[in-house]
């Protein structure tokens, strides 16, 4: 499977003719499966999508799909989840009428017992040791019965634990990037879409999108070999170095996206200049050899929530600012806009908030 950075026409056509050859049908979720493999972003999906042969039967697409393009399938999951729901509602409703069943048989013998308790006299003394042998032997089925309801109670509600707990993972799923484990753009994209959620008055909070300067190190022949290793290893020291309760994304390749729950521009940049210093501390390695391959720096643009009066503004104005820091030799974050000195909505002055 070719890695190689090629336009989105020319995978699409890649992808077209792929998929002819390989005899998949023409379904969007087939399609975006072999788009991703061919686009070569996530290492995994590629393996995996190699590994099924020449010839892919459809259960084997659809079973990679689930696992990688959870959203595609979620129509399936949900009504999966529904029917084990379903099966396990009814085998509850099953349990309560053996219950009911059974108290109302154990509530017969207790009235039998009782009858015979007040008529003693009349009925002499076997009559009432063969009735208080009886409700004897039903209070110990009764026990009996009891611990195993509880018992199959108990395994009920583990079986309903483990569908919530797949529906759980599924959703989450939907909002992550596998090779690195950070969020995904659709994650990127719902956060940013509850920002503007009062568009009246926007969540206070700032917005980054950042991209790695491979190229100032790395030849693109390089970047190509490495690009699966950059991805993970850079991914994972995101994570690490990311402060808790903020937002980390990967939109492709080696840009990222980050968004802040303040609204000081100054912590902003701190923290970016923070994970900008992970990235000079923390040095690169060969995954074959383990050389030292050095450290790559980081680009970064900024845009306060306030700045801009959409989702699709601010998004555009960190691109902008990122396109600046890049433009000017990358290891630097600009910020777009600067204070109150232009009204929100305008043409903002970008500006150089730190360098190499």
């Amino acid at each position: 499977m070719a890695h190689k950075k090629s336009s989105t026409t020319d995978i699409a056509l890649r992808v077209a003719t792929a998929m002819k050859q390989m005899g998949i049908d023409g379904l969007p979720r087939n399609y975006e499966l072999v788009y991703e493999a061919y686009a070569g972003c996530n290492p995994d999906l590629v393996r995996d999508f190699i590994a099924l042969g020449k010839y892919k039967t459809q259960a084997a697409l659809d079973e990679l799909g689930r696992k990688y393009l959870p959203h595609q399938h979620e129509a399936g999951v949900l009504q999966r989840s529904a029917g084990a729901i379903s099966n396990e509602m009814a085998n509850f409703m099953d349990l309560l009428g053996q219950e009911r069943t059974s108290l109302s048989d154990y509530g017969r013998l207790i009235g039998e017992a009782s009858q015979v308790i007040r008529d003693a006299g009349s009925l002499g003394e076997g009559a009432l040791g063969s009735s208080l042998e009886a409700l004897q032997r039903a209070t110990e089925l009764r026990v009996t019965h009891t611990a195993e309801m509880a018992e199959k109670v108990a395994a009920q509600s583990a079986v309903m634990d483990g569908i919530r707990k797949e529906m759980a993972e599924f959703e989450a799923m939907k909002f992550i990037d596998p090779p690195t484990r950070l969020a995904n753009r659709r994650a990127f994209n719902k956060a940013l879409a509850r920002v503007y959620a009062n568009p009246g008055l926007p969540m206070l909070c700032g917005v980054a999108i950042a991209e790695v300067d491979a190229e100032r190190r790395f030849s693109a022949g390089q970047i190509e070999a490495l690009s699966d290793h950059l991805v993970t290893f850079y991914g994972g020291l995101i994570r690490q170095a990311f402060p808790a309760g903020e937002l980390a994304v990967r939109f492709d390749g080696l840009r990222f996206g980050f968004l802040f729950h303040t609204a000081d521009e100054g912590e902003v940049t701190r923290l970016i200049d923070l994970l900008r210093a992970a990235f000079q501390t923390v040095a690169l390695r060969d995954p074959r050899t383990g050389r030292n391959l050095g450290h790559l720096t980081l680009s970064a643009g900024v845009c306060m929530a306030d700045r801009a009066d959409s989702a699709l503004d601010l998004a555009s104005a960190c691109e902008r600012a990122l396109a600046e820091a890049r433009g000017a030799g990358g290891d630097q974050v600009v910020v777009y806009g600067r204070g109150d000195e232009v009204p929100a909505g305008k043409e903002w002055l970008i500006y150089r908030a730190s360098g190499a």
